[in-house]
Protein backbone atom coordinates (compact mmCIF):
# COMPACT_ATOMS: atom_id res chain seq x y z
CA UNK A 1 0.00 0.00 0.00
CA UNK A 2 1.53 3.27 -0.85
CA UNK A 3 1.61 5.71 2.34
CA UNK A 4 0.71 9.27 1.52
CA UNK A 5 2.22 11.47 4.73
CA UNK A 6 -0.76 12.91 6.54
CA UNK A 7 1.98 15.83 7.91
CA UNK A 8 2.53 16.75 3.95
CA UNK A 9 -0.07 19.04 2.88
CA UNK A 10 -2.54 18.38 0.64
CA UNK A 11 -2.35 21.86 -1.29
CA UNK A 12 1.47 21.10 -2.27
CA UNK A 13 0.37 17.98 -4.29
CA UNK A 14 -2.37 20.06 -6.27
CA UNK A 15 -0.78 20.73 -10.07
CA UNK A 16 -2.40 23.39 -12.40
CA UNK A 17 -2.79 20.98 -15.91
CA UNK A 18 -5.27 21.69 -18.49
CA UNK A 19 -6.23 25.36 -16.73
CA UNK A 20 -7.49 22.78 -13.78
CA UNK A 21 -5.95 22.19 -10.22
CA UNK A 22 -5.99 18.87 -10.19
CA UNK A 23 -4.15 16.00 -7.98
CA UNK A 24 -2.67 13.11 -9.39
CA UNK A 25 -4.12 9.69 -9.18
CA UNK A 26 -0.95 7.90 -7.18
CA UNK A 27 -1.47 11.05 -4.60
CA UNK A 28 -5.07 10.63 -4.25
CA UNK A 29 -4.60 6.61 -3.80
CA UNK A 30 -1.49 7.25 -1.07
CA UNK A 31 -4.31 9.89 0.48
CA UNK A 32 -7.49 7.58 1.23
CA UNK A 33 -4.50 4.67 2.02
CA UNK A 34 -5.23 2.54 -0.96
CA UNK A 35 -2.94 1.25 -3.17
CA UNK A 36 -2.56 2.89 -6.78
CA UNK A 37 -3.75 -0.36 -8.27
CA UNK A 38 -6.18 -0.54 -6.19
CA UNK A 39 -7.77 3.27 -6.90
CA UNK A 40 -7.51 2.92 -10.41
CA UNK A 41 -9.30 -0.38 -10.64
CA UNK A 42 -12.26 1.03 -8.49
CA UNK A 43 -12.40 4.14 -11.35
CA UNK A 44 -11.84 1.76 -13.66
CA UNK A 45 -15.05 0.16 -12.86
CA UNK A 46 -17.01 3.00 -11.99
CA UNK A 47 -16.05 5.44 -15.31
CA UNK A 48 -19.18 6.71 -15.64
CA UNK A 49 -19.09 9.08 -12.36
CA UNK A 50 -16.10 10.47 -14.02
CA UNK A 51 -16.88 13.07 -16.93
CA UNK A 52 -13.80 14.83 -18.18
CA UNK A 53 -14.17 17.46 -15.91
CA UNK A 54 -13.86 15.30 -12.96
CA UNK A 55 -10.94 13.30 -14.48
CA UNK A 56 -8.81 13.26 -17.35
CA UNK A 57 -5.58 10.85 -18.38
CA UNK A 58 -2.22 12.58 -18.91
CA UNK A 59 -0.74 12.86 -22.43
CA UNK A 60 3.13 11.63 -22.41
CA UNK A 61 4.41 14.94 -22.35
CA UNK A 62 2.18 16.07 -19.56
CA UNK A 63 3.52 13.34 -17.42
CA UNK A 64 6.89 13.64 -18.49
CA UNK A 65 6.63 17.51 -17.19
CA UNK A 66 4.93 16.67 -14.12
CA UNK A 67 7.82 14.18 -13.31
CA UNK A 68 10.13 17.20 -13.95
CA UNK A 69 8.65 19.45 -11.55
CA UNK A 70 7.77 17.02 -8.81
CA UNK A 71 10.67 15.17 -6.63
CA UNK A 72 7.86 12.84 -5.08
CA UNK A 73 6.50 11.63 -8.99
CA UNK A 74 10.08 10.68 -9.84
CA UNK A 75 8.52 7.05 -9.41
CA UNK A 76 6.48 7.60 -12.36
CA UNK A 77 9.58 8.58 -14.92
CA UNK A 78 9.76 4.93 -15.85
CA UNK A 79 6.02 3.59 -15.51
CA UNK A 80 4.43 2.54 -18.65
CA UNK A 81 0.91 3.44 -17.95
CA UNK A 82 -0.04 7.15 -18.38
CA UNK A 83 -1.62 8.71 -14.85
CA UNK A 84 -4.85 9.56 -14.31
CA UNK A 85 -5.79 13.39 -12.60
CA UNK A 86 -8.90 14.22 -10.53
CA UNK A 87 -9.78 17.78 -10.28
CA UNK A 88 -11.40 18.89 -6.85
CA UNK A 89 -14.80 17.16 -7.93
CA UNK A 90 -13.26 14.20 -8.99
CA UNK A 91 -11.41 13.54 -5.66
CA UNK A 92 -14.58 13.95 -3.79
CA UNK A 93 -16.33 10.86 -5.74
CA UNK A 94 -13.12 8.68 -5.99
CA UNK A 95 -13.64 8.84 -2.14
CA UNK A 96 -17.26 7.76 -2.48
CA UNK A 97 -16.84 4.81 -4.74
CA UNK A 98 -13.58 3.53 -2.55
CA UNK A 99 -16.66 3.82 0.13
CA UNK A 100 -13.70 3.46 3.09
CA UNK A 101 -13.72 5.42 6.10
CA UNK A 102 -10.61 6.57 5.66
CA UNK A 103 -11.42 7.43 1.92
CA UNK A 104 -14.36 9.75 3.64
CA UNK A 105 -12.47 11.43 6.01
CA UNK A 106 -9.43 12.17 4.00
CA UNK A 107 -11.62 13.52 1.54
CA UNK A 108 -12.30 16.68 3.87
CA UNK A 109 -9.19 17.62 3.84
CA UNK A 110 -8.77 17.57 0.02
CA UNK A 111 -11.81 20.19 -0.54
CA UNK A 112 -10.56 21.82 1.78
CA UNK A 113 -7.27 22.49 0.01
CA UNK A 114 -8.95 23.20 -3.22
CA UNK A 115 -10.94 25.72 -1.20
CA UNK A 116 -7.89 27.28 -0.09
CA UNK A 117 -5.95 27.53 -3.32
CA UNK A 118 -9.25 29.61 -4.33
CA UNK A 119 -9.03 32.06 -1.93
CA UNK A 120 -5.80 32.63 -2.28
CA UNK A 121 -6.08 32.80 -6.37
CA UNK A 122 -8.98 35.42 -5.51
CA UNK A 123 -6.29 37.17 -3.31
CA UNK A 124 -3.76 37.42 -5.46
CA UNK A 125 -6.04 38.78 -8.13
CA UNK A 126 -7.57 41.40 -5.99
CA UNK A 127 -3.37 41.93 -4.81
CA UNK A 128 -2.90 42.23 -9.12
CA UNK A 129 -5.41 44.47 -9.67
CA UNK A 130 -4.61 47.05 -6.78
CA UNK A 131 -1.14 46.61 -8.12
CA UNK A 132 -2.21 47.91 -11.73
CA UNK A 133 -4.09 50.75 -10.69
CA UNK A 134 -1.33 52.40 -8.61
CA UNK A 135 0.94 51.87 -11.60
CA UNK A 136 -1.29 53.53 -13.63
CA UNK A 137 -1.71 56.57 -11.04
CA UNK A 138 2.32 56.70 -11.26
CA UNK A 139 2.13 56.77 -14.67
CA UNK A 140 -0.30 59.72 -15.00
CA UNK A 141 1.72 61.75 -12.30
CA UNK A 142 4.90 61.02 -14.24
CA UNK A 143 3.35 62.18 -17.13
CA UNK A 144 1.97 65.69 -15.34
CA UNK A 145 5.70 66.41 -13.55
CA UNK A 146 7.17 65.80 -16.67
CA UNK A 147 5.09 68.29 -18.34
CA UNK A 148 5.56 70.35 -15.29
CA UNK A 149 9.43 70.22 -15.49
CA UNK A 150 9.42 71.19 -19.15
CA UNK A 151 7.10 74.16 -18.26
CA UNK A 152 9.42 75.57 -15.64
CA UNK A 153 12.56 74.65 -17.58
CA UNK A 154 11.05 77.00 -21.14
CA UNK A 155 10.23 79.43 -18.42
CA UNK A 156 13.64 79.57 -16.72
CA UNK A 157 15.07 79.84 -19.98
CA UNK A 158 16.01 83.53 -21.48
CA UNK A 159 14.93 84.13 -24.87
CA UNK A 160 16.74 83.74 -27.78
CA UNK A 161 16.26 87.27 -29.09
CA UNK A 162 15.19 89.93 -26.67
CA UNK A 163 11.96 91.79 -26.93
CA UNK A 164 11.84 95.68 -26.16
CA UNK A 165 12.71 96.67 -22.65
CA UNK A 166 9.83 97.69 -21.16
CA UNK A 167 10.06 100.63 -18.88
CA UNK A 168 12.64 104.18 -18.30
CA UNK A 169 15.39 103.64 -20.84
CA UNK A 170 18.79 105.69 -20.99
CA UNK A 171 20.84 105.99 -24.61
CA UNK A 172 24.44 105.76 -23.42
CA UNK A 173 24.64 108.00 -26.55
CA UNK A 174 23.31 110.64 -25.38
CA UNK A 175 25.65 113.32 -23.20
CA UNK A 176 24.20 114.18 -19.67
CA UNK A 177 23.70 118.06 -19.13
Amino acid sequence: MSEFPVRVDVQQRILLLRGERVLIDSDLAGLYGVTTKRFNEQVKRNLERFPVDFMFQLTVEEKAEVVAKCDHLARLKFSPHLPRVFTEHGAIMAASVLNSPRAVEMSVFVVRAFVRLRQMLVEHSKLAARLDELEARVASHDNSLSTLVATIRQMATPPANPSRQIGFVVDPKEKKQ
